[in-house]
């Protein structure tokens, strides 16, 4: 199903924003593109183009480290962290949270699953009530925000043969839904109407990296997989809080975290 563009601006805005143009895509701002069309000498306007990598490079743009988390409720060895990467063992079901809230922010990063049907998440604009009773209680559990989920393609088939029903309502591709927040969901969506479904499907499988690029702006999130815009939401509240990562009950690898934040 193709994105409903009244909803969603054009990409051809300014990379400040947030947007990947053609325009923009200059030395240490994007490293891959593809789907452009060859100039054309007949003085036509080109098709614009369709796939960037933002690698998180430029001004602004700082690394996320172990520094800059904290815990919450996982065990000590949950998360080993290596310069900007981490290494997540999956257990307890949890999540590690940057130790300052964050606005309006762009985020790169590269996950991989370690083990088929793996299940994780990026939790957007996490709030400090949520946290706070996850923080005091010290037991498993998942916090308030908006997920951008993080699921291995294995996961489908898990779900089918363990609960003997179609997996409809979500996918392995990059949803992103609220978890006890408020966001109204970009087309395609589930069909209970609370997730953003992505419009391709882009994710590899186990063992392979994934490339993120997170857009969360004025209340509004978007998600590029592999270098293309397929998922996210708008009219999100709250719109400020943590960063999680989170462990959900298999080992997933991030690397290459980096943020800038916007104004």
């Amino acid at each position: 199903m193709m994105l409903d563009e009244t909803n969603r601006p054009s990409r051809r805005a300014v990379l400040g924003a947030g947007i990947v143009t053609a325009a923009s895509m200059t030395a240490g701002v994007a490293r891959a593109a593809e789907s452009a069309a060859p100039p054309a000498d007949d003085g036509q306007e080109q098709p614009p183009v369709t796939r960037a990598i933002i690698d998180g490079q430029g001004e602004g743009w700082r690394d996320l480290t172990g520094d800059d988390f904290t815990k919450v409720n996982s065990a000590d060895d949950t998360w080993t962290w290596d310069g900007n990467a981490v290494h997540c063992t999956g257990h307890p079901v949890s999540v590690t949270r940057t130790k300052q809230i964050v606005t309006n922010f762009e985020l790169v990063c590269q996950w991989r699953h370690l083990k088929t049907a793996g299940n994780s998440g990026i939790f957007v604009w996490t709030t400090e009530e949520s946290i706070k009773k996850l923080t005091d209680a010290g037991k498993p559990g998942l916090p308030h925000g908006i997920e951008v989920q993080v699921l291995d393609l294995g996961y489908t088939e898990a779900y089918e043969k363990q609960y003997k029903k179609p997996a409809d309502w979500f996918t392995c591709h990059g949803d992103v839904f609220p978890v006890g927040t408020k966001m109204k969901p970009f087309p395609p969506v589930a069909p209970n109407g609370s997730r953003s479904f992505p419009s391709k499907n882009l994710s590899r499988g186990v063992n392979q990296w994934n490339h993120y690029y997170v857009r969360a702006i004025n209340g509004e999130v978007r998600l590029w997989v592999n270098g293309e815009e397929v998922s996210g939401g708008t009219d999100i509240n709250p719109r400020s809080g943590y960063l999680c990562l989170e462990s959900e009950g298999s080992p997933v690898e991030f690397r290459g975290l980096r943020i800038r934040e916007l104004p």
